[in-house]
């Protein structure tokens, strides 16, 4: 059995277990040279939180292990196709592989597939449904602007 199995088998027996204890049939685990630093289930009910997807759980453990919001050099296995969210907070983060079991096509027929997310999500903003999306720019002096404030606080930090 190679290691890529190895982590997917471990993703979906989480996910399976989850599905028995009542929850959403998605598991993910973060590798670091080989070792698995993070493991989580998808806990969106039991924590009556939509952002509570596998992925994203797994990601804040393995930050949380490593003391760092940066995760270079490490990977997720995930049981499903990660949605949009999971997959833009794995680059964000500088997650470099990403493995999953289950595709988008195979999550469909159950209600499961995030693929029309991501289909609605590459529109432009005026061309996306069900979401008003805006940019209202903020009327601030230079000295005020948010991003130069938080720069200049920044400066000197390594």
């Amino acid at each position: 059995m190679t290691d890529i199995n190895k982590f997917l088998d471990e993703a979906v027996a989480l996910a399976l277990d989850n599905v028995e204890r009542g929850g959403r049939p998605f598991g993910a685990v973060v590798v670091k040279d080989g070792e698995v630093i993070a493991r989580a289930v998808n806990r969106m009910q039991a924590d009556s939180d939509p952002t509570a997807h596998a992925e994203l759980l797994a990601l804040r453990a393995a930050g949380k292990a490593l003391q760092s919001p940066r995760l270079d050099g490490c990977a997720v296995y995930a049981s499903g196709q990660p949605c949009p969210m999971c997959l833009a907070a794995m680059r964000m983060s500088g997650i470099d592989d990403v493995t999953f079991a289950y595709s988008n096509d195979e999550a469909e027929p159950f209600g499961l597939s995030t693929a029309a997310i991501a289909a609605e999500l590459a529109k432009p903003f005026d061309q996306q449904a069900g979401l008003s999306i805006r940019h209202c720019p903020h009327a601030a002096s230079e000295a005020n602007h948010l991003y130069r404030v938080w720069q200049a606080k920044n400066t000197f930090r390594s």
